[in-house]
């Protein structure tokens, strides 16, 4: 094992905590998804070098997995770890967003088809299953002229959605990623359109399906960190700590049995409330350390300490650590935070 994977991997398990901490899903199990994590990182030399550059991503990635509740099984394919933009990316198919709507219940099950110009295809209504006929083993279906995706409902209803590949064009036109990057350089776009042509009619028509908080979820994540919303998306998109993450973690904090146990709690749970930023967030978690600290201080311990870090949320580009850590230690000081 080359030093840079054994790194990654170490990167890999040391979010087990976070992983654990939002998991929307328990049969997302961490075992699993970090040795999934590990294969396509290091199967991939130039992914190998992103994460090695970006370690950051690789933990907000595999993070993501449990808090939207997808797999990285391969045999799946519901989801997958690429290199882009100089970090590694959780990309969601359009098969993951599916599977989500089905495991909530929104849905029986959904098929998303490609129609070529030389297909039959007719819209038998939107409450009826559509007739597409085609040849699936001849060598030259000719161009792309559509999509469409049809699903029953719980309810026994089906419901079709179709698009014209001008429309799905359009939406890739405007994408962030796309107009962003040029020729080479558009991701699964260029890599893999058909199964983007796919996922974009599958995003268009889950408006009308039953909703699900897990299916929401992955959609917005794929509109805002995904790079695949149109530009107006991201000013849009609230920063911060989310809600449940914070919530999460304070609950942690509030069950640790020990010091030592609300020590690991702490570093856990700033490592991804200060990734986000959120200073509110960060005062909240702070505030509910200490006072299961103190909590802890009335009954019998193992006498050890929590250390408050030398970081915070507000720390900016190019401050020295020197001086961050003393300034943030008189401040801990006056709080009377742990010390």
């Amino acid at each position: 094992m080359s030093n840079a994977v054994a790194l990654i991997t170490d990167e890999i398990y040391g979010v087990r905590a976070s992983f654990e901490a939002v998991s929307v899903d328990r049969s997302i199990n961490f075992e699993r998804e970090a040795g999934f994590a590990i294969q396509m990182i290091s199967g991939n030399d130039y992914a190998l070098t992103q994460a090695m550059n970006n370690k950051q991503s690789v933990i907000d990635a595999v993070t993501n997995v449990a808090a939207i509740g997808i797999s990285l099984n391969p045999a799946k394919k519901q989801a997958y770890l690429v290199p882009r933009k100089g970090k590694i990316c959780l990309e969601i198919s359009y098969m993951g967003l599916i599977d989500l709507a089905i495991q909530d219940g929104g849905i029986k099950w959904a098929q998303a088809q490609l129609v070529h110009e030389k297909d039959t295809f007719a819209l038998n209504g939107m409450d009826k299953m559509p007739l597409h006929q085609f040849n699936p083993f001849a060598k030259d279906r000719s161009e792309i002229v559509g999509v469409y995706v049809v699903v029953k409902t719980a309810d026994g209803e089906y419901l079709t959605h179709t698009m014209d590949i001008d429309a799905a064009y359009a939406i890739r036109d405007r994408s962030e990623s796309w107009k962003r990057n040029g020729p080479g350089k558009r991701g699964p776009w260029e890599t893999d359109p058909g199964e983007m042509i796919k996922k974009t009619c599958v995003k268009q028509a889950y408006k009308y399906w039953p909703k699900t908080d897990r299916l929401n979820k992955a959609i917005h994540f794929l509109d805002t960190e995904g790079g695949e919303g149109l530009e107006s998306i991201r000013p849009q998109q609230s920063a911060g700590c989310a809600p449940d993450v914070l919530t999460a973690w304070c609950n942690k904090a509030k069950e640790a049995a020990s010091e030592a146990a609300l020590q690991t709690v702490w570093e856990g749970g700033l490592a991804i409330i200060n990734a986000s930023g959120d200073k509110k967030a960060y005062d909240t978690f702070k505030a509910t350390v200490k006072n299961r600290k103190e909590e802890l201080m009335r009954a019998p311990d193992d006498g050890k300490t929590i250390d408050m870090p030398a970081t915070t949320p507000q720390r900016e580009p190019g401050s020295d650590d020197a001086e961050l850590q003393a300034d943030f230690q008189r401040q801990m000081a006056k709080e009377g935070a742990p010390q």
